[in-house]
């Protein structure tokens, strides 16, 4: 019987003895034992702040320049809002910058005198008025508009539409009023046409109880075509198939637009609400500016336009300051406020929670 290298006569093999780890085994195999400490950047999944700064060093680069222009015009500007709490006065020294460290400081003097003035009060309730009216009457308009050009079929129709809808936007306010003059003033289509028939007096633009509802109609031919870009952008988005789906379970086009067009667009209108609301004591400077020696400042005088007459026009710099700071501050209250009332609803606002 033949036997192979290292076995008994039996057949079997002789037990090997298992060799003991030495020291620097064993402390290596425990090392390998330990999980690893990672960062707590590793750990969330994200990249470190190093990295991210190599990786993107050139678009960093790139927005350099506009963060300096934002910086120089828009921040820098708001420490000359110190003013508002001192009688500032620009001739007190050899520049206005200057004059700031030698104006005397009346502390909260400018924002009382605000209160007690009654020109003031009536900006704000024509401020408020109009905002109103603009988010009644001119928010809903671009959707509508968005929805109409994305139901039409034919891309050279809807391109021509588009185009159309655009134009006005390009248009300054000077030659806005002035073709709604040459339409609704006294010397005007209408009311020549109407004089020739006998009725005269037409002039829609000195009328100061429709003024409001003529800024609105101005804002919505200058400015809805415009507005409609955001609208349409969110719709092309929106897959096919969830409307092929719709319509195989029988939905039509107004059940379509309802359950599938309208949700799709109400980040978007959460977000475009959250701003406008933000903006609402903003409703406008140029056009009003042109059109209120026409039909006063009882109709006309909002906010913006009675900051420049204060301070521009009376060279009260100071109460004006104190007027814009109030305006800022309120408009601040009124983002948070709205993108409150947004994340309450499920949306996600200017800025995440």
């Amino acid at each position: 019987m033949s036997m192979t290298a290292g076995s008994r006569p039996d057949g079997t093999r002789p037990s090997v003895a298992v060799e003991e780890p030495t020291g620097a085994v064993a402390t290596a195999a425990a090392k390998d034992r330990v999980p690893r400490r990672t960062s707590k950047a590793a750990k969330a999944g994200k990249v470190p702040w190093r990295i991210r700064l190599r990786r993107d060093r050139a678009l960093i680069l790139m927005t350099l320049p506009v963060i300096v222009l934002i910086l120089l015009f828009n921040y820098v500007p708001l420490l000359g809002n110190v003013i508002a709490f001192q009688d500032y006065d620009p001739y007190v020294s050899s520049n206005g910058i200057t004059a700031i460290f030698h104006s005397p400081w009346v502390g909260v003097e400018q924002f009382s005198r605000m209160l007690d003035d009654p020109l003031f009060w009536s900006a704000v309730k024509n401020t408020i008025m109009l905002f109103v009216l603009q988010l009644v009457l001119f928010f809903p308009v671009p959707i509508v508009l968005a929805l109409v050009i994305n139901s039409v079929i034919r891309p050279r129709v809807r391109a021509v539409a588009q185009a159309i809808m655009y134009l006005p936007h390009f248009f300054s306010w000077v030659l806005v009023v002035t073709v709604f003059q040459q339409i609704l003033g006294g010397a005007g289509i209408i009311a020549q046409t109407l004089a020739k028939h006998g009725w005269s007096g037409f002039d829609l633009m000195t009328n100061a109880d429709v003024f409001k509802y003529l800024v609105i109609g101005q804002a919505v031919w200058k400015d809805a075509g415009w507005g409609i870009i955001v609208f349409l952008a969110a719709l092309s988005a929106v897959s096919t198939d969830l409307y092929e789906a719709a319509a195989m379970d029988g939905a039509g086009r107004w059940r379509r637009m309802w359950h599938v067009t309208l949700p799709a667009l109400r980040p978007v209108i959460a977000l475009l609400l959250v701003l406008r609301v933000g903006d609402a004591l903003s409703v406008g400077f140029e056009q009003f500016l042109l059109q209120r020696d026409a039909v006063g400042t009882r109709a006309a005088e909002v906010l913006d336009t009675y900051v420049w007459s204060v301070g521009i026009k009376y060279g009260d710099f100071s109460y004006a300051a104190a007027v814009g700071l109030v305006k800022g501050a309120i408009g601040v209250c009124l983002v948070l406020g709205a993108n409150k009332v947004a994340h309450l609803l499920g949306e996600q606002g200017v800025y995440k929670k």
